[in-house]
């Protein structure tokens, strides 16, 4: 409640947001769109009017992109004057759906699959095939099945970027038309594609196809690593912290993850070849499973760490839509370690003590079909992945629903004979309904001479007085929009009599943030 009408709104959020076109809109109490102006700088949202505003009921409807990439949005009411009564302002309609559309999480896998794919045969062809000439054979092979792989992904990479748009921005296809709805996309969003294009494209064009030199080498990891460090400026990973550490880690699970399922790709398409020649198929294999170990203690610790940092509990495993998809993730994982534990403890000693080139091709036969399995898994793996990257890592909420805490904040304050307890329901900033329950001695039911009155505080901010409704004998609430997190002083007066007006004040703790 507020005196006289302010001339802007300023809202503060915990991170960095980013502003979208007709994102911020402001109505009166009879649904007339109040004219306005809006801007965003770091995590702050500046809300203008430009126009004058009688007494009455103000509503600003807010839609904004967060730091991570997920869409936020929700609605602010405030009253210049006296309260009125609100009509048909869509306040609903500000809510944000966080739940990203189906084809969406299809184009981010085939994006993934065409990138780790690439960029893991490239490398395999690099560090493990033998330098001799008979393998220039299986590097022509490798190079011919790379180019599918790039393809996709650059389709994968390319084809996400109008689908984050609608998403991000929660328009309609039609939307694509508009300038405003591209230039309303955070840059990232177009240089992780061109990165990843750019990338594997010089990885492809350096691959070799003889006998391997250090420049053409050099010029394949480096277009591996470009594609691959590409993804990890974006998305979930710039909204944890620290998050050089943070970046640092996911480019290492990007790259473990390439080295693992490009190279197993690559050993199902050339290890029948090379083992039917001689044993170079068993060396082949036993160089690589050496390095796929390596890669596996990387991913384990890198997506642990990952999962601690974006999820920011443990508990958020268990009580989250993107904790569920995480342990699926997880378990695949565990199924696609068990398939390379028994390749490399079972078939492999196999190959390596085969000495006729019958045995050689028969246990490389059964080691190829294993291999696939295992990349199978894999590629389960990454669908499950391309559904997590835009898939909000916090609590689960409906549209127009408030995000529900686990407590709320009770108090009890004594006015002459009535006790009222006072209960603050969600405990922490944003909306929340504040309850006054008046008892007499014996517990039942009290009622004063007037109805209570009651108002909210901290030193820095009033609310001033809530406006309250009787739920029931003895019953009273109100709806309040805490700004911030503090020691809330709750001030209850009730006039008992004709002559006595009992005050207190109780003090409720309301944490900086919400679960």
């Amino acid at each position: 409640m507020l005196e006289t009408a302010p001339e802007q709104v300023t809202f503060t959020f915990d991170e960095t947001v980013i502003g979208v076109p007709a994102g911020i809109r402001v109505f009166d109490a009879t649904g007339t769109e109040v004219a306005s102006s809006a801007s965003v700088r770091d995590a702050e949202l500046v809300v203008a009017l430009e126009e004058e505003v009688g007494d009455g009921t103000l509503v600003v409807l807010w839609r904004l992109v967060s730091a991570d990439g997920h869409p936020i949005g929700g609605s602010l009411s405030y009253s210049v004057g006296a309260p009125s009564d609100v009509v048909d302002v869509p306040t609903a309609d500000a809510d944000a759906d966080t739940e990203a559309p189906l084809l969406l999480g299809v184009s981010r896998w085939l994006g993934y699959l065409g990138l780790l794919v690439g960029a893991g045969v490239a490398l395999f062809s690099v560090l493990f095939l033998p330098l001799s000439a008979p393998a220039d054979g299986v590097r022509v092979r490798l190079r011919r099945k790379v180019g599918p792989a790039v393809v996709v992904a650059v389709v994968g990479w390319w084809a996400a970027v109008p689908l984050v748009a609608l998403y991000q921005l929660g328009v309609g296809a039609s939307a694509l038309g508009d300038q405003a709805t591209w230039s309303a996309l955070a840059a990232e969003e177009y240089a992780v594609p061109l990165a990843v294009t750019l990338g594997l494209g010089l990885a492809v064009l350096a691959l070799l196809v003889r006998a391997p030199d250090r420049r053409r080498a050099g010029l394949v990891l480096l277009g591996c690593t470009v594609a691959l460090v590409a993804p990890s400026l974006t998305g979930h990973t710039r909204a944890a912290g620290p998050q050089a550490l943070v970046i640092g880690v996911d480019v290492l699970h990007l790259v473990a993850g390439a080295l693992w399922l490009g190279g197993l790709v690559a050993v199902g398409l050339v290890l029948g070849d090379l083992a039917a020649r001689d044993d170079s198929g068993a060396v082949v294999l036993a160089r690589f499973s050496t390095w796929a170990a390596g890669s596996l203690a990387v991913l384990v610790v890198a997506g642990t760490f990952l999962a601690w940092r974006i999820a920011g509990s443990w508990g958020a495993l268990l009580d989250t839509g993107y904790g569920a998809l995480l342990l699926v993730k997880v378990l695949l994982v565990a199924l696609a370690v068990a398939i390379a534990a028994w390749n490399r403890f079972s078939v492999l000693p196999r190959l390596r003590a085969a000495a006729r080139r019958e045995e050689r091709r028969d246990a490389a036969a059964v080691l190829v079909r294993t291999t696939l399995a295992e990349a199978g898994v894999l590629v389960a793996v990454l669908l499950v992945t391309g559904f997590l990257v835009d898939r909000s890592p916090g609590p689960d909420t409906s549209t127009g629903t408030p995000v529900a805490v686990e407590q709320s904040g009770s108090e009890v304050v004594r006015l002459d004979d009535i006790s009222a307890e006072v209960v603050l329901d969600p405990l922490g900033i944003g909306p929340a309904t504040l309850t006054l329950t008046m008892t007499d001695p014996a517990g039942e039911p009290a009622e004063g001479f007037e109805a209570p009155r009651v108002s909210l505080s901290t030193e820095e901010t009033d609310l001033g007085e809530v406006a309250l409704t009787n739920q029931g004998p003895g019953v009273y609430s109100g709806e309040v929009v805490l700004p911030t997190g503090g020691d809330w002083k709750v001030q209850v007066s009730l006039r008992t009599t004709e002559f006595d007006n009992p005050v207190r004040s109780v003090v409720l703790e309301v944490p900086a943030g919400r679960a």
